[in-house]
């Protein structure tokens, strides 16, 4: 694998995004599990934008401003939606009852859990346009072999992106007790994770192609 590929993948998946962002806060919120699940939600929702890229469908979208503001727009609004349910929890975010190893969570806890994380990036069509860029520099695309190599190179790049979403909701699962036993912190982390996804949000809107 190029150091080049590997050290630029690794410096944007551990850039705070939407993704990164809502694997902490379940990390906060439910605990080590949570957070696992919330890290593989993540990667799974690069799939189809991976898919996209490699069919060439993503040259599409990037020439199709109306389907491109169509997943946008989508995508802003489920921020928004997470941001709302996110503040009007006067509880806070790491007030659920789940152990903090998160084993006595729900099945429909993590479920909701997983459908969120994988939302997160299905609906941003900035990852669909940013492998459409960037995985072809890095290989030879007049290559008999280019898509199999880009492939691996997106497999590689998911499993980056695992490791250290892990390590964000691992790390985050952490300091969950310290924040539960402290109300007013709890509540105010709520809050500022609620207003941080609404300027995801705004920033996703503003985005052009």
């Amino acid at each position: 694998m190029d150091t080049s590929f590997l050290v630029t993948s690794i410096v944007i998946t551990a850039t705070p995004g939407s993704g990164a962002l809502f694997t902490i806060a379940a990390g906060l919120s439910r605990g080590v599990r949570a957070g696992i699940i919330a890290a593989v939600g993540c990667t799974l929702g690069i799939v189809p934008h991976l898919a996209l890229a490699l069919s060439g469908a993503a040259a599409v979208m990037a020439a199709n401003p109306v389907l491109f503001d169509v997943i946008r727009w989508a995508g802003v609004a489920y921020l928004l939606y997470m941001a709302w349910g996110m503040w009007r929890d006067d509880r806070g975010l790491a007030a659920s009852s789940e152990t903090k190893d998160g084993s006595a969570a729900s099945g429909m806890s993590f479920g909701r859990v997983i459908r969120d994380a994988v939302l997160v990036n299905l609906l941003n069509p900035k990852l669909t346009i940013f492998f459409f860029v960037f995985l072809p520099m890095f290989v030879d695309v007049d290559a008999s072999d280019s898509v199999l190599r880009m492939a691996g190179l997106g497999a590689a790049f998911m499993g980056i992106t695992f490791v250290i979403f892990t390590a964000y909701g691992a790390g985050a699962a952490r300091v969950r007790d310290f924040v539960r036993v402290r109300p007013t912190v709890n509540r105010l982390l709520g809050r500022g994770f609620a207003l941080t996804f609404v300027v995801l949000a705004v920033l996703l809107a503003i985005t052009s192609q």
